[in-house]
């Protein structure tokens, strides 16, 4: 037998490598995972709000019908926006205030006509939730996303 021969019975092409059933179950599952997150991430429920998008509609509505207006600062991005109207502005309980109560607004920060209502309430992140009365002065605001029970807090306060 020359050293020929024997070297090739033990080379690496014939050693056939088995795969672990964990290393296999742990990536379909982080596949999985990771493909539930950003599918809820990115799903927004329908919601019976009727979003005004610039502020002379919303001044003029909110004139004849005697409310203030909301005003929700978002980009097409924020993961926290999406998350609020999700679980915030879908709600049929925070829906039935926001009918009764103002007057609801959605600006993008990246279209470029709204640049100069982001720079008049000094709009540097999103979400930011604005109440403003029909004539745009400040009655509250919050920067972030705001939970439930503090958003009603602040719609049953204006």
């Amino acid at each position: 037998m020359n050293n020929s021969e024997n070297t090739s019975n033990n080379s690496p092409k014939h050693i056939k490598r088995k795969s672990h059933p964990f290393w296999r179950f742990f990536w379909l599952t982080f596949l999985v995972v990771s493909l539930w997150y950003a599918w809820y991430s990115f799903y927004a429920p329908s919601n019976n709000i009727t979003w005004k998008d610039n502020l002379e509609s919303a001044q003029k509505l909110a004139f004849n019908s005697d409310k203030n207006i909301m005003v929700f600062f978002t980009t097409e991005w924020c993961s926290p926006c999406r998350i609020m109207k999700r679980e915030v502005f879908a709600d049929n309980e925070v829906t039935k205030a926001m009918d009764a109560k103002v007057v609801s607004l959605e600006i993008n920060i990246d279209d470029p006509n709204s640049k100069a209502l982001v720079k008049q309430y000094n709009i540097g992140a999103t979400p930011t939730t604005i109440f403003i009365d029909p004539k745009g002065e400040v009655i509250d605001y919050a920067v972030g996303k705001v939970e439930k029970s503090k958003f009603l807090e602040m719609l049953l306060n204006i």
